[in-house]
Formats: C-alpha cells, sequence, structure tokens
C-alpha cells in the first residue's frame, strides 16, 4: 500500500477531512491544557488540530469539520482498542487519531512487541475501513529525567509505529524526531503531561505529519535558553514530584485503580467545530 505523499498542502485549499475521531489516553484527552471555554475540560492537541482542520476547511469555504474524542486519561492501549475503536469507527470519520500505549511502557513489565502487534490490528481494522490513520512516536528525553529508564521501549516501540505506518498506509506524528518537544518547560509538573505550549507545538507536529503546514513555522526551532537551576532546587523539585505524582501513581497500581476509572469521553458524538 503507498505512503499518503508527506507535502505541505496548497494554502487556498481545504484540508481533505470533514470528520475527525481522536481515541486514546491522557494524551489525547489534553492534560493539562485546560480549555479556556470550559475550565472543567481538558483541551489538548487534538482539539487544538481539529480546530486548526476546522478553520481552514471554512476559510475554504468548505463546511466545519466534525469531531469527537472518546480518549480518557489512564488507559493502556488493550482497553482503549476494545473500549473506543468500535465506537470510532462506527461514527464513519475520515480520520482517526490512534494514540496509546504510554501508560503500557510505564508499567514494570511490557511485550513490546504485542502491544506493537494490538496497534497494527487497530490500524489495519481502521483502514479496512476507509478511514486514514494518525499514529504518534514517543518522545525521545535523551535519556535524561524522570523517564529515563523507558527510552529504549519507546524506541523500539516508535520503530513498529513506523513500520505500522508504511505497511498500512497511514500518518505518523514524531514526536521523537522534533526535539524541540523534549524541551522541559513544554512540560507539566507530573513530568508525563504537556502544558499548553507543548499541546500547541504537538498539534503543530500533528498537522506536519498529516502533510499539512503548521501553525507555527518555526515549531521545531528549541526555545530560548533558560536559567541552570540549582542543584538545590533541582534536589527540593525531585522530592516534590515523587510525594505530589509518583506517591498516588504507585498507591493506584497496587490498588488496581485508574485516574480514569469513572471518566467518560468528554467528546462523545461527532459535532462541528466552529
Amino acid at each position: 500500500m503507498t505512503l499518503h505523499p508527506q507535502t505541505t498542502e496548497d494554502s487556498r485549499s481545504a484540508p481533505r477531512w470533514e470528520s475527525y475521531v481522536a481515541i486514546g489516553d491522557s494524551f489525547s484527552e489534553g492534560l493539562w491544557d485546560i480549555s479556556p471555554v470550559d475550565p472543567e475540560k481538558c483541551r489538548g492537541w487534538a482539539d487544538l488540530l481539529a480546530m486548526t482542520l476546522s478553520t481552514r476547511r471554512q476559510a475554504a469555504g468548505e463546511s466545519p469539520l466534525r469531531y469527537a474524542n472518546l480518549a480518557i486519561r489512564g488507559k493502556q492501549l488493550g482497553p482503549i482498542i476494545a473500549e473506543q475503536l468500535d465506537a470510532a469507527i462506527d461514527m464513519k470519520p475520515d480520520l482517526i487519531s490512534i494514540i496509546g500505549g504510554g501508560n503500557d511502557i510505564l508499567r514494570p513489565h511490557v511485550d513490546i512487541d504485542s502491544i506493537a502487534a494490538q496497534l497494527d490490528h487497530a490500524v489495519a481494522r481502521a483502514r479496512a475501513a476507509g478511514i486514514d490513520v494518525l499514529m504518534g512516536t514517543g518522545t525521545d528525553f535523551g535519556g535524561q529525567g524522570s523517564l529515563a529508564l523507558t527510552r529504549s521501549r519507546v524506541a523500539l516501540y516508535n520503530a513498529h509505529i513506523w513500520s505500522i505506518a508504511q505497511r498500512r498506509g497511514a500518518y505518523v506524528k514524531d514526536m521523537w524526531g522534533t526535539r524541540s518537544v523534549a524541551d522541559p518547560r513544554l512540560w507539566a509538573d507530573d513530568r508525563i503531561h504537556l502544558t499548553t505550549q507543548g499541546h500547541q507545538l504537538v498539534a503543530d507536529i500533528a498537522l506536519v505529519g498529516l502533510g499539512l503546514r503548521p501553525e507555527n513555522p518555526r515549531y521545531a526551532q528549541p526555545l530560548d535558553p533558560s536559567p541552570v537551576a540549582s542543584l538545590a532546587d533541582r534536589t527540593r523539585g525531585n522530592i516534590d514530584w515523587a510525594k505530589v505524582h509518583v506517591g498516588p501513581w504507585i498507591k493506584r497500581r497496587l490498588t488496581g485503580t485508574s485516574s480514569g476509572d469513572n471518566r467518560t469521553a468528554k467528546y462523545p458524538t461527532l459535532e462541528e467545530v466552529r
């Protein structure tokens, strides 16, 4: 199957997708980019992508994009596929983003080949239904920070994602290859979710992955250097992070609970984005 061309669209033309459904975990739900319209909801890169696609469509005289977001925080890839994929396919959208596996990779024991096979099957099902698919690679933090020990797992999973994309004719949002997104200032206090600025950057990475022009042409350029924190400040920050974020995460693992328990999708049906 031929890969979709990764070229920039004519600025006068409308994105060809009329409908888009995002499925996944907290990353696609949008933690921690709070919606300026509804403080009870997160916004995030997928919502920003939908807004941009819709704005460009309307500017070209086409109908607004219809959008749904079924992503729920805390979900591993298996439950994402089991609980969200059928509902997404049943909506018959033109585009689905399937972003998951990060919560699997954070577990002490994970079979990367197994979750990649699950992702491949999910992409194949969507493509067989005539739906375009957007996947995403994980970020490369260069073996530094709180996620340093997961680097080899993320790299292996990313290799699978690129192979799946080539085999199935899917698009890839390449965060690993966009070094600017690894800046710690783009990540929230929990160190595994993005800030508002981070989500804006990832929305541009998604646009480029879809063969479209980014909103910010300088999206891939690094931020200006910041002052280096002292050892004492870094130590205090690590202690606070462990207390506020790591401890509760470990407790949830030990008790078999999830941050997504009893939560429902924030946008469960296709609605016009205006």
